[in-house]
């Protein structure tokens, strides 16, 4: 009796088997789960995006080579930006090249510009901040490290409203643009030429005459000294002469010979 009970339930549990359904595998589950419709929707909203920018842009080249330009420039705007780095190196290149001059010889703009810029950085009062295409230099009221109440309470802070009065320089594609500007004729001291007349202290850039003849004359005057035509002259005559006097004092010669 037990052995058959052993039998029937062996038989009966493979008639279960059989009548059960085949499960699907761990990647169907997953690929029939919410999850997997939504990525399956994504990647075909994304596909027919494409091809609706790619059938667009052969369809209007103009407007495609259009965005394209500005997708470009704003990826050079953002690679070429400065940084901070490029600011103190920039600030201490302007720095070094007005302590080589005299102090008679700077451009007061420049030379005040760069000083009060590096009292700030000294101060530790000089920020800079990103602003993806750009970049901003701006001046605080205090070091961000000072424990003073005025300093660490936020809202004492200065508003963002003040924040054009109190932007320094603008970074753009590698360039500070304000430091640049006041240091164009850094070493002219416009002070020296103030008491002069007016038409005085203006001045043009020569013409394309004068360029040549300034070139001309520099080439001239590496070339050797050529003797004038009056030297030329007075050379010819004092030959003759010599050569006159060699005659008459052959013939005074031939005439003594004679006598004797």
């Amino acid at each position: 009796m037990a052995s058959l009970r052993v039998v029937r339930r062996m038989c009966s549990a493979v008639a279960q088997t059989a009548a059960a359904p085949v499960t699907s595998s761990r990647w169907e589950r997953l690929r029939n789960s919410k999850a997997g419709a939504w990525c399956r929707g994504l990647v075909s909203d994304y596909k027919e995006a494409c091809r609706e920018i790619v059938v667009g842009s052969w369809e209007r080249p103009v407007k495609a080579s259009v965005y394209a330009s500005l997708l470009g420039g704003a990826w050079a705007c953002c690679y070429t930006k400065p940084d901070r780095s490029s600011f103190e190196a920039t600030l201490l290149e302007c720095s070094n090249q007005l302590g080589l001059l005299s102090p008679w010889i700077r451009n007061g703009t420049s030379d005040g510009h760069v000083q009060s810029l590096v009292k700030l950085h000294n101060e530790g009062r000089l920020h800079h901040a990103s602003l993806g295409l750009l970049s901003l230099v701006y001046r605080s009221d205090y070091d961000p490290d000072t424990t003073l109440y005025e300093a660490q309470c936020s809202n004492l802070s200065a508003p963002w409203r003040e924040l054009p009065q109190r932007v320094l320089d603008v970074g753009f594609v590698g360039r500070w643009w304000v430091l640049d500007s006041k240091m164009k004729d850094y070493d002219v001291n416009e002070d020296e030429f103030k008491h002069l007349p007016p038409h005085m202290q203006v001045t043009s850039p020569p013409s394309a005459q004068e360029v040549d003849r300034s070139e001309r004359l520099h080439k001239e005057s590496w070339l050797a000294l050529k003797p004038r035509e009056e030297e030329k002259e007075t050379s010819v005559v004092d030959r003759e002469e010599e050569s006159v006097s060699e005659e008459g004092q052959s013939a005074a010669l031939k005439e003594e010979q004679t006598q004797a």
